[in-house]
C-alpha cells in the first residue's frame, strides 16, 4: 500500500486541527460553566518553561501550514503575533484548514523527493526532502503541540477523553 505525501500531511492536519477546535469549544464551555476567564486556561501551561496553552494551539496550527506550504512551494498563510483568545484561536485554526485544502495535492505529493528547506524562528535553516520534512519534523511537531495543548486543558479540569483528541469516527 502506497501512502502519498498529501495524505501523510495535509489529510493528517486537517481532521486533527478540527480536533483540537472542538477541544476549545469543550475548554470554552468548561470556562463557562465554572465561571472561569478563559484567557486564565489559554496562559496555563505544564511547566514554566514551556508554552502557553494559547502558544500550543498557535505552534500546531503554525507547523501544519508551514510544512504544508513547502511541499506545495506556496507562501504560507501569516498569524498576528499578537496573544488572540478562544475565538482568535479557533479562527486561526479555521484560516489554517482552509489554507490546507486549497493547495494543490498534486504539487504536494510530487514534492516526496524535492530539497525543502524549514526556517526556524531563530532563522537557523534546516535542510529536508519533503519526505523527511514531513515524516520526521512537521508531523511530529505538530502532534506534540497538539498534545500538549489537549494534556494542558486535561490538567486544568477540562473534561476530555481520548476521543476528542482523535476524533469521533
Amino acid at each position: 500500500m502506497t501512502i502519498s505525501i498529501h495524505e501523510a500531511s495535509v489529510g493528517v492536519f486537517v481532521p486533527f486541527l478540527r480536533n483540537l477546535s472542538g477541544i476549545l469549544d469543550q475548554a470554552a464551555n468548561h470556562a463557562e460553566a465554572r465561571r472561569i476567564d478563559p484567557a486564565v486556561l489559554l496562559g496555563m501551561r505544564l511547566y514554566p518553561n514551556m508554552y502557553d496553552l494559547a502558544q500550543q494551539v498557535g505552534e500546531a496550527a503554525r507547523h501544519a501550514v508551514i510544512g504544508s506550504a513547502l511541499l506545495a512551494r506556496r507562501e504560507p498563510i501569516a498569524f498576528p503575533a499578537s496573544s488572540p483568545d478562544m475565538a482568535g484561536l479557533k479562527g486561526r485554526i479555521a484560516d489554517s484548514i482552509d489554507f490546507l485544502a486549497g493547495l494543490p495535492r498534486g504539487e504536494i505529493d510530487a514534492a516526496a523527493d524535492r530539497d525543502v528547506v524549514f526556517t526556524l524562528k531563530s532563522g537557523v535553516e534546516l535542510q529536508f526532502t519533503g519526505r523527511s520534512l514531513i515524516l520526521t519534523f512537521s508531523v511530529p511537531q505538530f502532534f506534540f503541540h497538539v498534545t500538549t495543548a489537549y494534556d494542558i486543558l486535561r490538567h486544568a479540569g477540562v473534561d476530555l477523553v481520548k476521543k476528542d483528541f482523535l476524533g469521533r469516527r
